[in-house]
């Protein structure tokens, strides 16, 4: 069984509700429909009532498939207002969150700030910007994470891992040049996602140039001082490095590169990259040269799950990851 048949499975255990604020388009109702229709989510459309009833019946769904929320209905819409402002640490004032609600991204975002939902999954409509700012503001940041980024998974034919043929690598798609605060933030919400998403116990290692201090430079130290703060936020997580990428996950380059005790060396199942420039270059060799499956990227770093879709992607690809979301949700419970 693939990694995605066993994300479905767990998915049709315990179906999360996962708001769609960019239900009038055709690609994502259809996506909606098809991972609602088969079990695997209670999809929430939320926009104009009226425009996506006509919607569902000119394209042929279901409408009972569906639960459709009207963002101009206003005794819900104040009932949810309520709710949010009255959330502990809330910054917004009703007025505020009111008129952010008249776009149904932040509306969708309300609803599952107050519980009315689980997930909220956008990015055909909205820009990455867009549904960062919004959750940022709707949803807010985990308890000690003070960056947003992004984490994918990717099923490398012919690897031999720790975890078969799968390793999460991030941050591939959000962080541009991370501080060392920062990359810190990135392996501990790495780890925290993978956990959730997979049972598996994360064994992440902090990618550089150098393994144990074989190269000194600036980029170097950013990475030891991200490992060292990483280490002192979660001990509970095993993080370690530095290492070069065949010293994560090579057990034979371990051996003679690693000399010192280390429960991540060379079993490494979650990488964290330096910077972009290695994160976006490294998802793209392994996928043109090993022929991988790359899902995601899956937003973290948020106090619940929010997704952030390609806008060119296609269906198949859209169902995946409101899949791999909804998953998310399930075990951040």
């Amino acid at each position: 069984m693939g990694v995605l048949d066993q994300i479905y499975e767990k998915a049709k255990v315990n179906p999360q509700r996962v708001a769609f604020p960019e239900a009038a388009n055709e690609k994502m109702m259809q996506a909606a429909y098809e991972t609602g229709k088969e079990g695997f989510i209670r999809p929430i459309l939320v926009g104009d009532a009226a425009e996506l009833n006509a919607l569902c019946k000119e394209r042929g769904y279901e409408t009972e498939v569906f639960t459709i929320v009207d963002i101009q209905e206003e005794t819900y819409r104040q009932k949810l207002i309520a709710d949010y402002v009255a959330l502990p640490g809330t910054l917004l004032k009703e007025r505020a969150v009111g008129r952010r609600m008249e776009n149904p991204l932040y509306f969708a975002m309300v609803m599952q700030a107050v519980g009315e939902a689980d997930v909220t999954f956008a990015g055909i409509d909205n820009t990455t910007g867009d549904v960062l700012i919004a959750g940022q503001t709707i949803i807010g940041l985990q308890p000690g994470i003070s960056t947003v980024s992004s984490i994918g998974l990717c099923d490398i034919p012919g690897f031999e891992g720790s975890e078969g043929t799968l390793l999460a690598v991030g941050d591939s798609a959000v962080c541009t040049n991370p501080s060392a605060g920062q990359l810190a933030d990135i392996a501990v919400s790495a780890c925290d996602t993978v956990k959730s998403l997979l049972d598996w116990e994360p064994r992440c290692a902090m990618i550089s140039y150098s393994t144990l201090g074989s190269g000194q430079s600036e980029l170097v130290d950013k990475v030891v001082e991200a490992l060292h703060i990483a280490q002192e936020k979660r001990p509970d997580l095993k993080i370690d490095g530095e290492f070069q990428l065949d010293a994560a996950i090579k057990p034979e380059v371990a051996a003679k590169k690693v000399l010192r005790e280390s429960e991540v060396a060379g079993k490494a199942n979650v990488l964290i990259w330096p910077d972009l420039n290695v994160g976006n270059t490294a998802v793209k060799l392994i996928q043109t040269f090993g022929h991988a499956d790359a899902y995601g990227p899956m937003l973290q770093g948020f106090n619940k799950v929010v997704c952030d879709c390609s806008r060119g992607a296609p269906v198949s690809e859209i169902k995946g990851n409101i899949v791999i979301s909804a998953v998310r949700a399930a075990g951040n419970k």
